[in-house]
C-alpha cells in the first residue's frame, strides 16, 4: 500500500506542475515582453518600420547640420539662392547667371567657366559679372557665393553644397 501512495503522490505532483506550466504558457502572449520570442512578422511589421523612421529622422537632422546638399535639374532658368560659402557645382552644359550678390569661379584647372556674354573664359577664383551668362563645359566646375545672399539663374543639372 505504501508503494501506491508514493506513486499516487508522484502522479499528483506531476499533474500540479503540468497545470502550472500550462497556466504560465497561456498567460504569456507570443511576441510580447513576457515572451521574447521574435517572429518574422514582428520584425517586418513593427521593428523594421520603427528603425527606418529613426534612421530617416537622423538623416534629416544630419543634413540640416551639414548645410544639406541639394540639387536639381532645370530645363528653364530657375532661381537658386546661396549663402556665403555655399558652392553650386554644375554638370557639363549647365548655365548660370549671377543676379544678386557676388560669386567666384570654382575649378581645379583652366578654363573654369565660359562667359557666353563676352566670349571669354573665367578661371578659378575669378569674379562673376552680374547679368553675364556662364557655362560649365568641363566636370567639377562651379560657382561659390561670396556674399551673404547670392541669387543665380540656373539652367541644367547642378548640386549645392
Amino acid at each position: 500500500m505504501k508503494k501506491n501512495r508514493w506513486g499516487l503522490r508522484l502522479t499528483v505532483l506531476l499533474l500540479i506542475f503540468g497545470a502550472l506550466n500550462m497556466t504560465v504558457s497561456l498567460a504569456a502572449e507570443a511576441g510580447s515582453r513576457d515572451d521574447p520570442l521574435v517572429t518574422l512578422s514582428y520584425l517586418n511589421e513593427t521593428f523594421l518600420g520603427e528603425i527606418l523612421a529613426q534612421v530617416d529622422q537622423k538623416i534629416a537632422r544630419r543634413n540640416q547640420q551639414l548645410g544639406a546638399v541639394s540639387g536639381g535639374t532645370a530645363d528653364t532658368f530657375t532661381v537658386v539662392t546661396l549663402s556665403s560659402g555655399q558652392v553650386l557645382t554644375g554638370d557639363i552644359g549647365c548655365e548660370v547667371m549671377l543676379r544678386v550678390g557676388s560669386a567666384s569661379c570654382v575649378a581645379s584647372s583652366a578654363p573654369g567657366l565660359i562667359d557666353e556674354t563676352s566670349a571669354a573664359t573665367l578661371n578659378s577664383g575669378g569674379v562673376l559679372t552680374q547679368n553675364h551668362l556662364y557655362m560649365m563645359t568641363i566636370e567639377d566646375r562651379g560657382v561659390k557665393a561670396t556674399a551673404a545672399t547670392t541669387k543665380l539663374l540656373v539652367r541644367g543639372s547642378y548640386t549645392v553644397s
